[in-house]
């Protein structure tokens, strides 16, 4: 009995210690197991608290100039394209020049032009001594000629009487006239119109710039406004020529024509207005100019209401304040610079 005894108390003190074993690791065990999860929940919180963090807008200067800023070797946004710059240097050299080379010309032809009419007189006193002998040989000549050939002359000769019934400066004019009309028929050609915008009229902001402030003193692209320019011209033509002569008087027309369009792209680049211009207005206006301010008190009218008459010079000075008038409230009728510059010019 007391053996069985020992062993049953073995037996339970074995199994004490198996259990208070199996319990000390049971709760090693939920102690490592709680400690790790606790650093996973704290490691997500500081992931996800990260994550927020960066999300999160900075209202701190520096960190906005810092987020704004791209990063070293990361492309940035292209710049703002440049407005290109219009520099008026080369139409400025291009008037100078011309100015200079069409007055130097003028005086050139001049002078050949009254050479040639003296050996004109000379040769013409020459034919009269035989006047006789010439007189037979054309009336030998006529009448072997038929009827047709007889009226074609006569047409021809009709046609030289009213060309000679021309003064000097009439006939001057005409020649430009018949560009004027023939520039005006070329804008009606479809397939012409872009060489016509781009070389009969004159903008500053056209990469041609040079050669339309001559050729678009010739262009029109209105019947009505050529008709205007040409009558005032026409009218003009013979008191100018008598006071400059023929070579002075194209040397100044066509010199106006490019100075009025140098002012003219003054006035639009300073203004930003830079729309396309043509028209002969600014060499019309330095002939009408040049006649009134050298015979302020001639009586001039208009066309249509005869019994209106006005001096030159109140004429000139009412047109000049239209266009100053123009120019200062931005009509955009005409091309009042333009003018404003031929008048001066003129003047």
């Amino acid at each position: 009995g007391t053996g069985f005894r020992q062993e049953v108390i073995i037996n339970m003190a074995w199994r004490g210690c198996v259990m208070k074993w199996a319990k000390t690791e049971f709760n090693r065990s939920t102690n490592t197991t709680s400690r790790s999860s606790s650093r996973l929940n704290r490691c997500n919180q500081q992931r996800c608290g990260f994550r927020r963090e960066a999300k999160r807008p900075n209202t701190k200067k520096g960190n906005v100039t810092q987020e704004t800023t791209p990063e070293a070797g990361a492309p940035g946004p292209p710049p703002p394209p440049k407005a290109p710059k219009l520099t008026l240097f080369k139409p400025l050299m291009f008037t100078v020049g011309f100015t200079g080379c069409s007055f130097g010309a003028a005086a050139i032809l001049q002078y050949e032009t009254l050479k040639s009419r003296v050996q004109t007189v000379k040769d013409e006193e020459e034919k009269l001594l035989q006047g006789s002998q010439d007189m037979a040989y054309w009336h030998d000549w006529w009448n072997q000629l038929s009827g047709f050939q007889r009226q074609l002359i006569f047409l021809m000769s009709t046609v030289d009487d009213y060309w000679s019934s021309l003064t000097e400066g009439q006939r001057t004019v005409t020649g430009i006239i018949a560009v004027n009309a023939v520039v005006l028929c070329c804008w009606r050609i479809p397939s012409m119109q872009r060489s016509m915008i781009k070389y009969f009229t004159s903008n500053p902001a056209s990469k041609t710039r040079c050669l339309p402030m001559v050729l678009s003193s010739f262009s029109h692209y209105s019947i009505i406004h050529m008709v205007a320019n040409m009558y005032v011209l026409w009218t003009f033509s013979s008191g100018i020529v008598s006071l400059l002569g023929k070579e002075q008087f194209l040397a100044v027309y066509l010199s106006a024509g490019v100075i009025s369009t140098m002012v003219s792209y003054m006035c639009k680049t300073a203004t930003g207005r830079l729309h396309p211009s043509l028209g002969a207005s600014g060499a019309v206006m330095a002939v009408l100019a040049a006649v009134c301010a050298k015979v302020p008190e001639a009586k001039l009218g208009i066309i249509f209401l005869p019994m209106v008459t006005f001096t030159a010079g109140n004429a000139l000075k009412a047109l000049v304040a239209i266009d100053t008038a123009g120019l200062i409230l931005g009509w955009r009728l005409f091309d009042h610079a333009a003018h404003l510059g031929g008048a001066l010019f003129g003047v």
